[in-house]
């Protein structure tokens, strides 16, 4: 009987794990875009992941031997787009102009507050898509509609000049 009732939970945690809830947007959950969908600022930035992926994480860190995550956005905006960016999380959050989540572009830093760690920041990719330096996995890309980060979302901060897609 136990088994039986431990295959139930199974089907039933495998049925409703793939339709959980989420607050982001529906453009925030599709990720399935082909290059030529992309912007120059989203294929940029994926050739920086390519770069970057898989880097450890190393507080105040700032390079490929190990970055913390306010200093890979400063590195990506510095050496990639020109962009001069303060170096904490706490000053980047005031760089640019706010952005709601439902119009993000590539290239938009987004802010989250975990609840293991004051302040986090990524480099948004487009299609529910971030850059940034994980404590635990290193560089990484992961999604804004996961759970953990979806609930951890604080804002966003456009940063880059855009002149058309």
């Amino acid at each position: 009987m136990a088994h039986r009732c431990l295959w139930i939970a199974c089907i039933a945690a495998a049925a409703t794990g793939c339709s959980a809830k989420t607050n982001a947007p529906a453009h925030l959950r599709d990720a399935s875009r082909t290059t030529a969908e992309m912007t120059p600022v989203e294929r940029e930035l994926r050739s920086v992941y390519a770069e970057w992926r898989g880097t450890r994480h190393r507080m105040g860190g700032q390079s490929k031997s190990g970055t913390d995550c306010s200093g890979f956005v400063q590195l990506v905006f510095r050496d990639k787009f020109g962009v001069s960016l303060p170096r904490t999380t706490k000053q980047q959050v005031s760089a640019g102009h706010a952005v709601g989540a439902s119009d993000l572009r590539a290239g938009d830093l987004v802010f989250f507050r975990p609840p293991t760690y004051p302040r986090h920041v990524g480099i948004y990719l487009g299609g529910g898509e971030f850059v940034h330096a994980s404590t635990h996995k290193g560089v990484i890309i992961s999604h804004v509609s996961e759970r953990y980060w979806n609930e951890a979302y604080w804002t966003a901060r456009r940063v880059l000049q855009y002149s058309g897609g």
